[in-house]
């Protein structure tokens, strides 16, 4: 089969490649896939150089989440059989024409995604969903600001606040992708993500502030953030995007009532276990019923997966890259 292997942690991709490997062969409770779709993610370029904080024993196959069909059923496997349609992931070894994963990390693909689309969907909407949902405990009307709305957990975020009743002010880098984001999930407002945005959130608020702030990037961004979130408002760290882990001196959430609230969405679910099951289901009851939907920039085949890499490193991507094994 083809894989996209591992072989050296070295910067710039370079231990990576094409590879043709066997076939894996599942063991107990284990399911084997056909990979339809395997989305790219950022973790997924940090492993390659040993950047990430999970580090495969090498080689390894790259690859955290996917979509495809039940192919092969280990002993003791009940629930799955050949042909289902299905979506998971297992942190690596999603981007191969074949996967090995423990039954438990499949779940039924929603019917009314593509492919790709059901590719790109689990981990953004899950972070989205952990965040806004059990973080921020979101209430219809609130003001909700996203940074970093173009990227794939910050679209995703976008789209599932809209489902939620929340009034949603996304913030973006370019033209472009303000454009973009406006077009494909309309929110509230679409503002510019440079230094002076705390003003037209102010405005935008009545004066008031946003009450959730969804930060992936962090540094100035974040500084800029806690000028700009209303009394008893929740500001979500989500990732340091920027480069710069900031500093908050606690005088400002104390004068000003805020809350700061890390998240981590894989983490809440294994803390919280009945949660995380719940959270899942929450996801795909809103996909079924169409309420929300992935958005997928490009869809490349797995030979070009050095060009859906490159999209994410020059943060050319609204929504999320898949590739197709």
């Amino acid at each position: 089969m083809r894989a996209l292997q591992v072989r050296e942690l070295l910067p710039d991709h370079g231990g990576a490649g094409l590879a043709d490997l066997a076939v894996p062969v599942p063991g107990p409770d284990e399911v084997r896939v056909r990979v339809r779709a395997a989305a790219v993610n950022f973790p997924d370029l940090l492993m390659t150089s040993g950047g990430y904080q999970l580090k495969p024993d090498l080689p390894f196959v790259s690859g955290l989440e996917f979509a495809g069909e039940v192919d092969s059923v280990g002993e003791g496997v009940a629930g799955w059989v050949t042909g289902d349609a299905v979506v998971g992931g297992n942190r690596f070894g999603a981007m191969a024409e074949y996967a090995v994963v423990p039954a438990s990390a499949l779940r039924a693909k929603p019917g009314g995604l593509s492919w790709d689309e059901a590719a790109a969907y689990p981990v953004a909407y899950l972070t989205a969903y952990v965040a806004l949902v059990r973080c921020a405990r979101i209430e219809p009307g609130e003001w909700l600001l996203v940074h970093g709305a173009a990227g794939g957990v910050g679209l995703a975020t976008v789209d599932l606040a809209k489902a939620l009743g929340a009034r949603v002010i996304a913030a973006a880098s370019s033209e472009e992708k303000r454009e973009a984001v406006s077009r494909l999930y309309s929110p509230d407002a679409v503002i510019a993500a440079g230094p002076g945005f705390r003003d037209e959130v102010k405005a935008l608020t009545g004066g008031k502030g946003a009450d959730v702030i969804f930060d992936p990037v962090g540094g100035d961004v974040f500084d800029e953030s806690t000028r700009c979130i209303a009394f008893g408002g929740r500001l979500l760290v989500v990732g340091f995007a920027s480069g710069r882990i900031p500093e908050l001196s606690v005088n400002m959430p104390l004068i000003k009532g805020f809350s700061v609230v890390g998240v981590r969405a894989g983490e809440y679910g294994r803390r919280f276990p009945e949660r995380g099951v719940e959270n899942v289901a929450a996801i795909d009851a809103l996909a079924n019923e169409g309420k929300i939907r992935p958005h997928v920039h490009a869809a490349l085949d797995l030979a070009d997966w050095r060009e859906g890499f490159a999209m994410l490193e020059r943060r050319a991507v609204v929504g999320k890259v898949v590739l197709k094994p």
